[in-house]
């Protein structure tokens, strides 16, 4: 059984879409994306420095866009199960069928703008521990104030607080904790500090034509299949204050049956953890356009059917 996951915020780097643009049609559709949201998503996604797709408002658009578009180089097809980390949940919504490819990036546009209207309040991070005990972790990071935003599995977890608190965290390591690790995000996502984007997302969330999922799609919030549409919207809009839960998302995969796991543009985290957290499940990550033939070769290997015209994008 095949899942299909699109990475969170992070995993962007400069020029990361430029190979992809040789797709027949992937500029054009770029272009149409780009015009639809009021954000030029190639000169973003080609040649913008690291700070510049850093701001949260850009690379949250970026990542969806490069996640549909390399999606869609694998051609129709019906995953097992879909999800996303953070922000990658608004690209699974469109494999799903929850929202079209056009209402999606809308949304996302709206939820960077005002994750970052909430980041600008406070000067706040993220990084992430390697190694140590989750149950010496938390409460380590409960003493300092800090919030456990992303539970990765594989022995992960994203800590975020204030500049403050994070370097505070680097001076006293929980025990364990070989190394505390900056990530390119510009605030803390998933807290409490993001309190002011849920309104904005929840006012947003009013107007979308919401269909409910035409394939198993896998929440972060609590690692569960999700049936209905506006369960799924509802749980986006109050996910960028609570914590990600990716370790239950892979736990559920298990549960399913999951074989193989591929990871849409710009691939490589998820799949890392797969790794770790997943023996036996085949992975492959779209970093490029050449990595589509691993990946169809996978997909060909676990017999995962076409999509119908009906439920094709």
């Amino acid at each position: 059984m095949l899942v299909l996951v699109a990475p969170g915020q992070g995993a962007q780097t400069p020029g990361f879409l430029t190979p992809w643009l040789d797709l027949p049609g992937a500029a054009d559709q770029l272009a149409v994306w780009s015009d639809a949201i009021g954000l030029d998503l190639v000169h973003y996604g080609t040649q913008a420095d690291a700070d510049a797709i850093r701001d949260t408002s850009v690379a949250q658009p970026l990542l969806v866009a490069a996640g549909l578009l390399s999606a869609a180089a694998l051609g129709d097809i019906t995953p097992g199960a879909v999800a996303g980390h953070s922000v990658g949940e608004i690209t699974a919504t469109a494999y799903a069928g929850v929202l079209t490819q056009e209402a999606a990036l809308g949304f996302v546009r709206k939820r960077g703008l005002a994750m970052a209207d909430a980041a600008s309040v406070t000067e706040t991070g993220m990084a992430a521990l390697l190694g140590g005990d989750p149950e010496v972790v938390f409460p380590h990071l409960e003493k300092l104030g800090i919030t456990p935003a992303n539970v990765n599995g594989a022995g992960q977890v994203v800590a975020a607080g204030t500049l403050e608190q994070l370097a505070a965290l680097t001076a006293d390591k929980p025990e364990g904790v070989r190394k505390v690790v900056a990530l390119k995000v510009a605030g803390a996502f998933h807290t409490h500090h993001m309190a002011p984007a849920v309104a904005a997302l929840d006012e947003a969330s009013r107007s979308l034509d919401i269909a409910d999922p035409r394939l198993t799609y896998v929440s972060n919030a609590d690692g569960k299949t999700v049936a209905t549409g506006a369960e799924i919207v509802a749980r986006l809009v109050n996910q960028v204050s609570n914590p990600v839960r990716w370790d239950l998302c892979m736990e559920t995969f298990q549960q399913l049956g999951a074989t193989a796991l591929i990871e849409v543009c710009p691939g490589g985290t998820l799949t890392g953890l797969a790794k770790r957290a997943l023996p036996g499940v085949k992975t492959v990550a779209l970093k490029s356009p050449d990595d589509l033939e691993a990946a169809r070769a996978l997909i060909a290997e676990t017999g995962t059917p076409a999509a119908d015209a009906a439920g094709a994008e």
